[in-house]
């Protein structure tokens, strides 16, 4: 016998809304789409069918007087004014599962080469930051594979680091790396606004074979609509945080920030917010903490996350620059005089600074990491009267020290782009090469 449950069907059907409302484009103006005849809560998805029947999806950004105020997350080509306009009742979510290794994706979480993934979890692009006091403290150090990075600047498990440099300093080279190196389940890779060419170069050079089996990579190159690119880096960080859900140790990494919010000032000025600092809206500024926050510790797994800063004309107290540093929890400068020395990576190590260093390193690494300091600043403050020869021998203790051991400490923080480094034999190598110093 089949029991069937009426009340349910008909609590059901009474919920459900047989009439669903359309709008018509009203206008165009530059990226907007004003809509009238439909109601939408921001951030809500949007067909528009053209004179072709060609469906283009948008989100909602704004409104204007009663009318909706569209963006596309496609081109605006064959829109006119009378199209329709279909709000679907729903945010943007991407499809998260096992079957994203090895995958590039668009902006919004599609595959690039048009395979259908399978069903997944359906992860929303905009959630909330995990609950402060759920979030477990960051203890463990996450091995990068970067030498200079685990010796000076090590990073615990779930930490949030930025990566500055000016452009075609190596940013992307030193992702690869740690992408290649890192101890971690899953490398979650967002390309935010690159060039076209730039895509497939770090897929093959930087990454390589190796580190793509355990990456997922979300690209959006710089012809894409702002939109598009601004969403990639939320569907990069629900995709990292549906691994995190599975308990799994995952890195978070994105190039770069900076056009992220270049992206969130087109959104910003086309729907008429007034530019504030450096002509940056003051939507960038609230929108960088919302993004980064999400990254981190939670409860069952992590994401420890590393944002590359494109630092305008070498300037690291531009605005971005600026708030990234207030938000991350350490920052990592790729010097530009280094990389003109063949110094690479291009690690500015008295410029950089992990906040977390001092609770997850032991007293013997922290120490010969402090007086590997000590000799950089001190010989980047004589450097001139050592290379003029007017430094006599003898004159003092510091500079004496600083000249034994800056050459071998050089050799130290240089690194192939192949060359591997243990974690362990990092540190062992620090401690042993300052033991003799007190």
């Amino acid at each position: 016998m089949i029991y069937v449950d009426f009340q349910k069907i008909k609590n059901n059907i009474e919920k459900t809304s047989f009439i669903y409302r359309e709008g018509k484009v009203k206008e165009v103006i530059g990226l907007t789409i004003e809509v009238e005849g439909i109601k939408a809560f921001i951030g809500e998805v949007c067909t528009i069918y053209n004179e072709k029947n060609n469906s283009i999806k948008c989100e909602v950004v704004g409104f204007r007087e009663k009318n909706v105020i569209l963006m596309p997350l496609g081109e605006l080509v064959g829109i006119s004014p009378g199209c329709r306009v279909v709000p679907s009742g729903r945010a943007l979510s991407v499809n998260c599962s096992e079957e994203l290794f090895g995958k590039v994706l668009d902006g919004l979480g599609n595959p690039l080469n048009g395979e259908k993934l399978k069903y997944g979890a359906l992860y929303s692009l905009d959630t909330e930051p995990p609950d402060p006091l759920k979030r477990r403290r960051i203890k463990d150090a996450l091995p990068t594979g970067i030498r200079a990075i685990d010796g000076f600047l090590t990073c615990g498990e779930g930490q949030r680091v930025g990566i500055f440099a000016g452009s075609g300093v190596g940013k992307s080279t030193t992702l690869g790396m740690i992408a290649r190196e890192a101890k971690a389940d899953v490398n979650v890779i967002a390309l935010i606004g690159e060039r076209g060419r730039e895509v497939l170069d770090f897929i093959e050079k930087d990454l390589g074979e190796e580190g793509l089996k355990k990456s997922i990579i979300v690209c959006a190159t710089s012809d894409k609509p702002a939109l598009v690119r601004l969403k990639g880096a939320f569907t990069a960080t629900a995709i990292a945080e549906y691994f995190r859900d599975k308990g799994k140790k995952v890195i978070l990494m994105m190039d770069s920030v900076t056009r992220f919010a270049m992206a969130q000032r087109e959104v910003g000025l086309a729907i008429g917010e007034p530019p504030a600092t450096k002509g940056y809206t003051p939507s960038v500024f609230a929108m960088l903490p919302r993004l980064m926050e999400r990254a981190g510790m939670s409860d069952k797994g992590s994401i420890t996350a590393f944002y590359t800063v494109l630092v305008d004309g070498d300037d690291f107290n531009e605005p971005i620059a600026d708030a990234v540093r207030g938000i991350l929890d350490g920052h990592i400068v790729l010097s530009r005089a280094l990389a003109a020395k063949n110094h690479y990576p291009a690690i500015d190590i008295l410029s950089s600074v992990s906040r977390l260093m001092p609770e997850i390193s032991c007293d013997e690494h922290k120490k010969s990491a402090s007086i590997g300091r000590d000799i950089l600043a001190t010989y980047k403050d004589s450097e001139d009267l050592i290379n003029i020869g007017a430094y006599v021998k003898g004159s003092n203790k510091k500079v004496d020290r600083a000249l034994e051991y800056y050459d071998i400490l050089e050799k130290y923080l240089k690194q192939g782009i192949i060359e591997k480094a243990e974690f362990n034999d990092s540190v062992d190598i620090l401690v042993q090469m300052f033991s003799q110093v007190s």
